[in-house]
Formats: structure tokens, C-alpha cells, sequence
């Protein structure tokens, strides 16, 4: 198995897929780390102070003109009302949300790029694993050597499983190694809040608790790497699927882009919330977002994302097995 696996590897790194890849993070990284410190100056100039206690008490002013408006929704009146009492609550409680530094940065990264960002480079290697050995026709060499089918899949899927850690490494350390530049590497036992429970009465906060930034960013290191890799394993079933790698990307992509649109449609259908890419964003449930349907919370998700895993990878298995090649 290990040399299967060893074999995997060298084809993916002769395709030079991580490269490319790493250079997307990477300038992605650069981009957001500029877009972050213009925001941070325009804030400053006009409020006029770097003081964070000032500008949270001026975004919550902000925060509260808005929900007096009569033109935006129910449902993004509700999210705002949750905003400002969070917002309150770490003002209360004397603790800045947002300090300043190149951890804080890599944990906003992560939490904007786990459904979408992350997700699109994954697909990128994993509906490439299978469906290239049909389009390059090295699909029947491959299965006449004397293994066992399910283990020339296994191995291909460790070999994606190792891939997406890898990619989860790259965007950390870049966006670390990077954004640091600008706003310091400092920042590690910066004290955040996490428990924020959403309820038809608004938020609950009888559950938050205290925790120093290194310890939550290894929480939401930990759920990207599990939206990855379902992700990843559906990919790769599409890529067992369908012959060709276009068709098994653009499958996943309108997926993915369709989730995006869902989110911020969908709180009125119930049935909606067992889509795979409506559950993606389980680090919104960490910082204490409302989620796009009523009902749904971190467990829930996890749960339904581990079936859409389990029912991808059975499906890869039996049908690679099974089917004839030609």
C-alpha cells in the first residue's frame, strides 16, 4: 500500500498542481492582507482614534441606525440584532474581538474561505485522481498489475487525504508568514470568545467561554480540514463517476457556487439544510452566526456532512470495483 500511495504522490507533484495552487493562496493571501489594512485605515481616519473600544462602541451605532431602517429584511434585521449583541457583549466584558495581528488574519482567512475558497482548490486535485487515468488511458495498465481494485482506490484517496492536508497547511502558513508583514506575527494568546448560541429569543450566552486564539484557531483549523475532505471525497466520487475531469469539476463547481446563493436564500425551506453545501460553514457556528435555517447547529451539520462523506466513498468503492473499463 505504501508504495501505491508513494506512487500517487509523484503523479500529483508531476502535474505540479500544488505549486499552482500554493501560488493562488498566495496571492489571494496578498490581496486580502492589502483590502484588511486599507479597512483599518479608513476606519482610523474617520473615527479618528486606533482605540478598539471606540470603534466598537461606533460600530454598534453603526450596527443600530441600520436596523432602524424599514428597508432591510426580517432575516437580516434578526442577524444584525444577533451582531450588535455580540458586539456588546465583548464591550461589556472589556475584550477586543479583533486583535490586531497576523493569527487573527489567518483565522478570518479561514472562516471566509471554508466554503468556497478551500472547497475550489480541493475539487482541483480531487476530480482529477480517477478521471485522468481514463482520459490519459492509463486506466486498464493501472488495473492489470496485480492489486486489488479497492486498494489501488484507497490509495488514491490517502493520497487525496494527504493533499488536502497539505493545501490546509499552505493557506495557514501563508497567510501567517504574509500577513504578518503588515500586522505583526504577536497575537497568539489574544483572549476570543466562542459558545454564541442563536435561539428564537436571540442569543444565548449562558455557554460562552474564554479562549486564548491559539486554541480556537486549531477549532476552526480542525473543521476546515473536515469540510475539505468531504468535499474532497465527493469530488473524488464524481471523478470515479464521470470520465471526463471538466465534467466532474463543473459538476462540484455549480455545487459549491449554488451553496453560496442558498445561504443567504434558503431559511424558508426546511428540507434545504440536508444539502451538503448549505452545512459548509461550520465555522459560522463558532463565532455565533445565525444559521440559514432555522434548527440547524454545529452537531447537525457535522452529522449530515459525515453522511454525504460515508455515502460518497461507499459509492466511489462500489462502483470502481464493479465497473468495466474499456
Amino acid at each position: 500500500m505504501n508504495k501505491l500511495i508513494q506512487n500517487e504522490m509523484m503523479k500529483l507533484i508531476a502535474k505540479k498542481r500544488l505549486i499552482v495552487i500554493a501560488l493562488i493562496i498566495g496571492v489571494l493571501v496578498i490581496l486580502f492582507t492589502y483590502a484588511q489594512y486599507k479597512q483599518v485605515q479608513t476606519q482610523r481616519e474617520k473615527i479618528g482614534t486606533s482605540d478598539w473600544r471606540t470603534i466598537l462602541q461606533q460600530q454598534i451605532v453603526d450596527t443600530t441606525n441600520r436596523l432602524s431602517s424599514s428597508r432591510i429584511s426580517d432575516e437580516w434585521k434578526k442577524q444584525l440584532q444577533i451582531t450588535l449583541q455580540q458586539e456588546q457583549y465583548y464591550l461589556d466584558h472589556d475584550i477586543n474581538p479583533s486583535e490586531p495581528g497576523a493569527p487573527t488574519f489567518m483565522r478570518i482567512f479561514l472562516e471566509n474561505s471554508i466554503d468556497l475558497f478551500i472547497p475550489l482548490m480541493v475539487m482541483v486535485i480531487a476530480s482529477d485522481l480517477v478521471s485522468s487515468e481514463h482520459s490519459l488511458g492509463s486506466i486498464k495498465l493501472l488495473l492489470t498489475r496485480p492489486v486489488k481494485r479497492w486498494r489501488v482506490l484507497l490509495s488514491k484517496y490517502f493520497t487525496l487525504c494527504l493533499a488536502v492536508s497539505l493545501i490546509i497547511a499552505i493557506a495557514g502558513i501563508l497567510s501567517y508568514l504574509i500577513s504578518g508583514v503588515v500586522f505583526g506575527y504577536k497575537g497568539w494568546g489574544a483572549p476570543i470568545l466562542t459558545g454564541f448560541n442563536v435561539t428564537d429569543a436571540g442569543l444565548n450566552t449562558s455557554e460562552v467561554k474564554l479562549l486564548s486564539l491559539w486554541k480556537f484557531l486549531l477549532m476552526d483549523f480542525g473543521l476546515v480540514w473536515f469540510v475539505a475532505i468531504v468535499v474532497g471525497t465527493l469530488s473524488f466520487m464524481l471523478s470515479v463517476l464521470i470520465r471526463s475531469t471538466a465534467a466532474g469539476m463543473g459538476v462540484m463547481l455549480a455545487a459549491l457556487i449554488s451553496g453560496a446563493i442558498l445561504n443567504n436564500m434558503v431559511s424558508s425551506w426546511q428540507s434545504a439544510k440536508y444539502f451538503f453545501m448549505v452545512n459548509l460553514r461550520l465555522t459560522d457556528y463558532m463565532k455565533g452566526t445565525a444559521p440559514p435555517i432555522e434548527g440547524m447547529n454545529l452537531t447537525f451539520s457535522m452529522l449530515v456532512l459525515l453522511v454525504w462523506w460515508a455515502v460518497a466513498l461507499f459509492v466511489s468503492f462500489i462502483v470502481f470495483t464493479k465497473k468495466d473499463v474499456y
